[in-house]
């Protein structure tokens, strides 16, 4: 890689850089994963619910409470069998509360 003195945008970076450019793929999939199982979630916990990390099959879920965690562990068998329908399966999903 040549070294420069001047910024470039991130994706020519992420194009140049084979870790940065795995890094920008697992979030992208990770993000398409919550965009395909949004629906499924209650209304007020659409916004309390955030896309983590998604390493070797198991999907981390980042909520803002232990009120959100509690309701989305109920529903974590629906949102794996909707992920497993639309070809993106995963083998468990975590939830972790943010500390804010």
């Amino acid at each position: 890689m040549q070294r420069r003195h001047q910024a470039i945008p991130l994706q020519q970076a992420a194009q140049e850089s084979p870790a940065l450019a795995t890094l920008m793929d697992r979030v992208r999939d990770s993000s398409l994963r919550l965009q395909t199982v949004k629906s499924l979630l209650p209304g007020p916990l659409r916004t309390s619910v955030q896309a983590g990390p998604l390493e070797d099959g198991c999907w981390c879920l980042l909520v803002a409470s232990n009120a959100v965690a509690a309701k989305l562990r109920q529903l974590v068998p629906a949102l794996q069998a909707h992920l497993n329908q639309q070809g993106l399966g995963v083998a468990t999903i975590r939830i972790k509360v943010q500390n804010s």
